[in-house]
């Protein structure tokens, strides 16, 4: 008989009155590191400047732990806020002639297309969407994407896990694809780090993920990973006394007077991680999600969206959304359903489809799911 991991919601401090569903959008910390967050944030405040003369030497550290964790390059791993932020500096850090195309996808991130227009605009080129449908499946993706590059293309930037849809892109084959073009490639993996092994090292020219999702560090922790052909012209968004540092990592450790303790306390996330026997838990969660999204679309009389290459841990339902269908509806939506059944969610668009985006996580059981399924149709 094989033995199933318990859920652990006691390594987190979330309210048990609270079904925790969305996992995906801001994670959650974990007690362990919450604490040490703390201690760092009061030893801050006990002697400031003894503080940031140490601050250098202690982001170093936990710089080489993260990127050990993803398994790259530390010459070529730097520190940045959050994905979107990486991302805007891929961009900042590639040529784009007027006249060009910045390629995207229509799973793209609502921010990272923002910052592909802001630079399209500012360049006086184009952004182009490519269409992925959620069925496609590799080989679709590819030859799909392939006939929207061209020798104006300027760069290409793609979901590595989709946030909207969930979808994992074949991300090797788009990064030679890409290279046999001669085209810059950026690859938003906001949502793989612990998901997927060795997120980073797919052959892109720029990565950048989030460890405040699934690895569950403190917010406002991300890597950029940048190929060595990239590194010299790669700089942080903004200017400050690292500016004419010579090597990536360092350029991007010390952006002026900062909450540092956030990327210092982040690897104590990945020790809880090993602690849940992750690589094992996370197979059993894709199960677990598998299951509890059945039950909520069974409940909703609808179905689980068929992605060729669901992410391991979070899922589609299909909503049979009321009403006029706006961002402002569906907030308004998701307000309501965390006031009147105290659970947490958030749903996403896709071709005029809407859907709850559910996650699991090593707190999760599959009475959270059973319990939105019970309770959700009364809403609708």
């Amino acid at each position: 008989m094989v033995t199933v991991l318990s859920p652990r919601p006691d390594l987190w401090t979330l309210d048990p009155d609270v079904l925790h569903l969305n996992h995906g959008s801001f994670g959650a910390v974990p007690r362990r590191t919450q604490e040490l967050l703390a201690m760092l944030r009061a030893e801050t405040e006990a002697n400031p400047m003894r503080w940031f003369r140490s601050v250098a030497e202690r982001v170093t550290a936990s710089r080489l732990e993260l990127a050990a964790f993803l398994q790259t390059d530390p010459e070529g791993f730097a520190l940045v806020p959050n994905a979107s932020a990486g991302v805007s500096a891929s961009l900042a850090a590639i040529p784009i002639p007027a006249g060009s195309r910045i390629v995207i996808t229509n799973h793209a991130y609502g921010a990272v297309r923002y910052a592909a227009e802001r630079f399209a605009s500012a360049n006086q080129a184009e952004v182009v969407v490519v269409d992925v449908p959620l069925e496609a499946d590799d080989d679709s993706v590819v030859a799909t994407v392939e006939a929207a590059l061209d020798d104006r293309t300027a760069a290409f930037i793609v979901d590595q896990i989709s946030s909207a849809t969930a979808m994992v892109f074949p991300i090797r084959r788009l990064a030679d694809l890409c290279r046999s073009h001669g085209i810059p490639s950026i690859v938003d993996g906001a949502h793989a780090p612990a998901l997927l092994d060795a997120p980073a090292e797919e052959g892109a020219d720029f990565w950048t993920g989030n460890f405040h999702k699934w690895p569950s560090a403190p917010r406002g922790t991300a890597g950029l990973v940048v190929a060595e052909k990239w590194r010299a012209a790669t700089l942080p968004l903004i200017v400050s006394w690292s500016e004419y540092d010579e090597r990536l990592p360092e350029r991007f450790d010390q952006q002026g007077t900062a909450d540092y303790a956030a990327w210092i306390a982040a690897p104590e996330s990945l020790r809880v991680l090993e602690e849940l026997n992750w690589p094992r838990r996370r197979t059993e969660l894709s199960g677990l999600i598998d299951e509890g999204a059945k039950l909520v679309a069974k409940a909703l009389g609808t179905s689980v969206a068929e992605v060729a290459r669901p992410a391991a841990t979070m899922r589609l339902v299909e909503l049979p959304f009321p009403g006029e269908r706006s961002p402002d509806a569906g907030e308004a939506f998701k307000e309501k359903v965390s006031l009147e059944l105290k659970a947490e969610i958030t749903l996403t668009g896709f071709d005029d489809r809407v859907f709850i985006r559910l996650s699991a996580h090593a707190y999760n059981s599959l009475q959270d799911y059973q319990r939105l399924a019970e309770w959700l149709p009364a809403l609708l």
